[in-house]
């Protein structure tokens, strides 16, 4: 359903739980961003109702699921700690080259939301699979769930601003691209590393 060329090997999983602090940190950031991504996306296009009203409601959701990474962390006697990079994301977003069309650059910033919550989806189920504490392999499924609901909100409204045929092409580019990226990487501390 997700389309992505390269699955995470469960071995990430438990790298992932080796490090549990910075995972959580990691995650909880990425929580964070989703948050801001969604509200820049109701500044930038104002004008696109349904877009605002849909992006409204994942802000308030991303921040929710940031109060309960948290509230874990907490509940595991640790503690929020720095904000990290994000590599991966930060190569994603180069694959689109700079456009002065600004609905180009919606579908553009949809695609990369879209694919960012699919990876994070199917880590999610890694970790939910792979995990030896059942609360937290529990938690996991849970947010896979939504996640995969993000990626296929965005990836709609991609194809609703982009037209059908055209944003299919991009989104199987970006995929090809993706996969590239994701085997040069194998950092169990964070959610997409």
């Amino acid at each position: 359903m997700l389309g992505l060329q390269l699955p995470t090997d469960p071995r990430w999983a438990h790298a992932a739980e080796d490090r549990l602090e910075e995972i959580l940190t990691d995650h909880a950031y990425c929580e964070q961003k989703a948050a801001s991504t969604a509200i820049s996306l109701m500044v930038t296009y104002p004008e696109l109702s349904d877009l605002v009203t849909e992006m409204a409601a994942l802000a308030r959701e991303e921040m929710g699921h940031f109060e309960m990474v948290h509230k874990l962390i907490l509940a595991s006697g640790m503690t929020l700690g720095w904000e990290r990079k994000d590599a991966y994301v930060h190569e994603v977003m180069h694959f689109f080259p700079k456009t002065g069309n600004r609905m180009l650059r919606l579908v553009h910033r949809l695609l990369v939301c879209a694919l960012i919550e699919a990876r994070s989806c199917e880590r999610f189920r890694v970790l939910s699979q792979n995990l030896k504490d059942p609360e937290l392999s529990s938690f996991y499924n849970r947010l896979m769930v939504s996640e995969a609901h993000h990626y296929t909100l965005f990836l709609g409204f991609a194809r609703t601003y982009g037209g059908k045929e055209p944003v299919e092409d991009l989104w199987k580019d970006l995929l090809t691209f993706e996969a590239k990226i994701v085997a040069s990487f194998s950092d169990g501390s964070k959610v997409h590393g």
